[in-house]
Formats: C-alpha cells, sequence, structure tokens
C-alpha cells in the first residue's frame, strides 16, 4: 500500500509563493497605454486641459454656461417667432 500525502508540506508553500509572485508581478505591472492607465495614469491626460501647459484659447466656464443658454434661448425665441408671424401673414 501506498502511504498518502498529508496535505499542506513543501508543495502547498511552492503554490503560495508562486501565486504570491505572480499577483506581486500583476500589481507592480505598468500599463502601457492610457486607456488602461485609466484616470491618473498618464501625464498627458485629460487633466492638461486645466494647466498652465495647454495650448489655445482660454475661456471660463462661466462664459460657455452662458453662451450655450444665450444660444438656446435665441433658438427657443425663433420658433415662437416664426409660429406668430405664420398665423398673421
Amino acid at each position: 500500500m501506498s502511504t498518502a500525502v498529508p496535505p499542506g508540506g513543501q508543495r502547498t508553500l511552492q503554490k503560495r509563493r508562486q501565486a504570491k509572485s505572480n499577483k506581486d508581478k500583476q500589481l507592480n505591472q505598468t500599463p502601457t497605454s492610457a486607456r488602461q492607465a485609466g484616470a491618473g495614469g498618464s501625464s498627458n491626460s485629460i487633466l492638461k486641459i486645466y494647466t498652465d501647459e495647454a495650448n489655445g484659447l482660454r475661456v471660463d466656464p462661466l462664459v460657455v454656461l452662458f453662451l450655450a443658454v444665450g444660444f438656446i434661448f435665441s433658438v427657443v425665441a425663433l420658433h415662437v417667432l416664426t409660429k406668430v408671424t405664420g398665423k398673421i401673414f
């Protein structure tokens, strides 16, 4: 009769060490693209828009908000104006 191998022992310790080293490798692996990096993983991310390094026109967000609301109001006003003048003429 063959003797049964008790649970635990060297094989179990070796498997645990190998699993831990594989997990550590995955955690320490640096992403290769900005999409894999996530929101803060790349220096060339969307946050560059809000820094002084960004090129182009700098417009305050409040100005953009007022321009957008003004545009929407003008479209609604023109629709109302065409409905009113269409009934008169």
